[in-house]
């Protein structure tokens, strides 16, 4: 399938979406209903309100537990080269000259 430049373009970087959502009152708390087409993964996101009053929404990062890097390790093919020796230099001094 061959594709102009102009759909490669916008394929490759999207555009930006705005649209107007609904506030609302849940409990003592406002809340915003975001359309569906807007996907934020996870069940967590991020508020900021800068000083000129622009609020961002933004997914949260999700926290990784060292046991997934462990279970990674285990399953991970083992490297097909031992890694090379390195031999330690001696230190050096090095002459900064600094203003007073």
């Amino acid at each position: 399938m061959t594709l102009s430049y102009h759909k490669m373009e916008v394929a490759m970087f999207p555009v930006s979406k705005e649209r107007k959502a609904k506030i609302f009152m849940n409990g003592r708390s406002r809340a915003v209903r975001i359309p569906s087409d807007f996907d934020l993964s996870g069940d967590e996101v991020v508020i900021r309100q800068e000083a000129d009053g622009v609020i961002t929404i933004q997914p949260a990062r999700q926290k990784r537990s060292p046991g997934g890097l462990i279970e990674w390790l285990r399953q991970a093919e083992p490297l097909g080269q031992d890694f090379p020796e390195i031999d330690d230099q001696p230190l050096q001094e090095i002459d900064l000259d600094l203003p007073e």
